[in-house]
């Protein structure tokens, strides 16, 4: 008799640890992902500042579940779920498959959102792939190049003014990391220009940082990037992007151009597409932002055999965090073991604030040097292992 069949779509955070809690299980696991590689987004703003390189922050998935022997990895992007045959359409390379399952995860997380002005994506890249961090590193360093050749006195505070859009914890770490950059990293490496000259802008809609972490938490990263030069402008709203500089309009409804090269776009997040599906296929809720509305067990209504976990699940309100995608994706596993053994009363999600170790470190890792980059990236590491 074959083993109960458990088809996981995606490897980020919720699918990966969906599929490690499995290990021991009686089952079957096929993940399916169109990259085929792990990506840990929280450390995305440091390939993008040259710190890391790509291939420390995105192992193979292959590589990661070489030891699981239960688990098997598929490329290919899903296109279609087949609610009532209990299957998964995916595609690669223009061919067409189909694969059944017992048991469904899908955490195919979220990607950037520019709340309806998918133009800005032109000229302020997102930070939500090793794309656009590698896209991001060549603007940065370049316009610490080009102000350097720039003939015109008047011309090169353009390159030397960057605009980040977005005060969470990507839009952050970026803000601080740049300023680093530039009062420390390549302070003597230039002749013609001071890269300390450069100004750093962080802008938010929200009236304050980190809206998802503790306020405390929050003052002291704002204290932090104004001690290295981060000038923080709250409630601002940006309502035009182009080659030359942004567009903001603030709290007192006047608006102001400043004029920058190079900006960064982290100010908000759109579910996969496959949420959309979901939702109409189950009749469940969606969000503005395309989360589905899951029951408390992260299932979806109607579909006890199907779980939606990590940023496309939309659940008590809980944030988008790397946190949330691990637990939600491990409580989904859970469940279906648990189901495995007859234990058919459904079991909420409980999310659990684990003192905000990743907040702790991303904070040691705002724009530090030495010990407290150091620290920070530990922090992380230390994060994984343990919930690993």
């Amino acid at each position: 008799m074959a083993n109960h069949h458990v088809v996981v779509v995606g490897a980020g955070f919720g699918g990966l640890f969906a599929t490690r809690r499995l290990k021991r299980a009686p089952v079957d696991v096929t993940v399916i992902d169109r990259t085929t590689h792990h990506l840990f987004q929280p450390l995305l703003y440091q390939v993008a500042t040259g710190i890391l390189s790509e291939g420390a922050i995105a192992p193979p998935v292959r590589d990661v579940l070489r030891r699981q022997r239960n688990a098997r990895v598929v490329l290919g992007e899903v296109t279609d779920v087949d609610l009532e045959e209990r299957a998964v359409t995916y595609g690669v390379l223009g061919r067409e498959l189909q694969i059944p399952y017992d048991s469904l995860i899908v955490a195919t997380g979220a990607a950037q959102s520019y709340f309806g002005h998918d133009e800005f994506s032109v000229h302020a890249p997102g930070l939500k792939t090793i794309d656009d961090a590698l896209d991001l590193r060549g603007r940065i360093f370049g316009a610490f190049e080009l102000a350097e050749i720039e003939p015109d006195p008047e011309r090169r505070p353009d390159w030397l003014t960057f605009v980040v859009v977005g005060a969470g914890p990507a839009g952050v770490e970026m803000a601080g990391q740049i300023a680093e950059l530039s009062r420390q990293s390549l302070r003597s490496n230039f002749r013609r220009i001071d890269p300390a000259d450069a100004r750093i802008l962080l802008l938010d809609g929200a009236p304050r940082i980190l809206g998802d972490f503790d306020e405390r938490l929050a003052r002291k990263a704002a204290g932090e990037l104004e001690r290295l030069g981060v000038e923080i402008q709250l409630s601002a709203m940006v309502t035009g992007v182009d080659a030359d500089g942004v567009e903001i309009r603030g709290s007192d409804g006047e608006s102001h151009r400043v004029r920058a090269m190079t900006k960064v776009w982290s100010a908000g997040v759109q579910a996969s597409a496959l949420g959309a599906l979901l939702a109409r296929r189950s009749g469940a809720e969606l969000t503005r932002s395309g989360q589905v509305g899951v029951l408390p067990d992260c299932s979806l209504p109607g579909h006890p055999e199907v779980f939606v976990v990590g940023d496309l699940m939309a659940l008590e309100g809980l944030p988008g965090l790397a946190e949330v995608a691990i637990q939600s994706g491990r409580h989904a596993a859970s469940e279906i073991q648990r189901r495995l053994e007859g234990k058919t009363e459904p079991r909420p999600f409980r999310y659990r604030d684990l003192g905000s170790l990743a907040a702790i470190s991303r904070y040691y890792a705002i724009g530090q040097r030495g010990r407290l980059r150091v620290w920070g990236f530990a922090g992380w590491l230390l994060w994984l292992v343990v919930h690993i």
